[in-house]
């Protein structure tokens, strides 16, 4: 039995003013997979990301979210595919004058009618599963960054997504954290069964996380298989970008 497309780009082409980002990017994820898009700063990787969930439209090309072409969806439309799929920015874009429960709740409050109670209840559970504790009343400025980190995935998963889109998770944490961070990438699609898509440059990052690779250069996906293909792979640009660390 075939596997199931959830997220597919087609022809993408994107640019702004003169500098052309996207230049005709065709990509297809599966349901329950994770994808790494690997690229260095300025190949276009959130570029791509942005377009999954409408905030960048195509110059030219299709965008495919669970089986509708969301390219010329209007506003309100977007609203809805977007509750399919939650997104865990860079700087992870917490709201300072807000705590933890109430960042977290954000999206339940707008998007649900369901009591405080039931809101309160999800928020605790969804900070287990990013496995953080009794944090719901500190500010994000009480946080370091791995927790600011965690408390914004659990703000993208909150609403259940079927998938989730991570742009550069563990840019700027030590070590350390950024094994949490992956470990907690890993679990979440195990324990949920969700689809995502991570870009990131960091070579570790990817291959602890990722089903497949995809390699973005110049604007097109020069590469697309397994980690192990990857690692033995003799596109020349793609060896030199895994040799040199992720900064080649």
């Amino acid at each position: 039995m075939p596997a199931e497309m959830f997220i597919r780009y087609v022809d993408l082409f994107k640019s702004f003013g003169d500098k052309q980002v996207l230049s005709g990017v065709n990509l297809t994820i599966e349901r329950g997979q994770t994808v790494v898009v690997l690229g260095g700063s300025g190949s276009g990787k959130s570029v791509l990301l942005r377009h999954t969930i409408g905030l960048h439209h195509p110059d030219a090309g299709e965008v495919w979210v669970d089986g509708q072409d969301i390219t010329d969806f209007s506003e309100e439309q977007l609203v809805e595919s977007r509750k399919k799929v939650g997104m865990l920015f860079q700087a992870g874009a917490l709201f300072d004058s807000m705590n933890v429960e109430d960042n977290v709740a954000f999206a339940l409050r707008e998007h649900t009618d369901w009591s405080e109670d039931k809101i309160r209840n999800r928020v605790v559970e969804v900070l287990g599963l990013v496995e953080l504790e009794e944090v719901e009343t500190l500010m994000p400025s009480d946080l370091s960054g791995g927790m600011r980190k965690r408390v914004a995935l659990a703000r993208a998963i909150a609403l259940a997504p079927q998938g989730i889109l991570y742009d550069e998770p563990t840019t700027g944490l030590d070590p350390i954290t950024a094994n949490t961070i992956n470990h907690l990438i890993r679990s979440l699609q195990k324990r949920l069964g969700v689809t995502s898509i991570v870009v990131t440059h960091d070579i570790r990052s990817a291959f602890t996380v990722g089903d497949r690779i995809a390699f973005l250069r110049d604007g097109k996906i020069l590469f697309d298989g397994t980690v192990e293909e990857a690692k033995m792979a003799t596109e020349p640009m793609l060896r030199n970008f895994l040799q040199g660390g992720g900064y080649g």
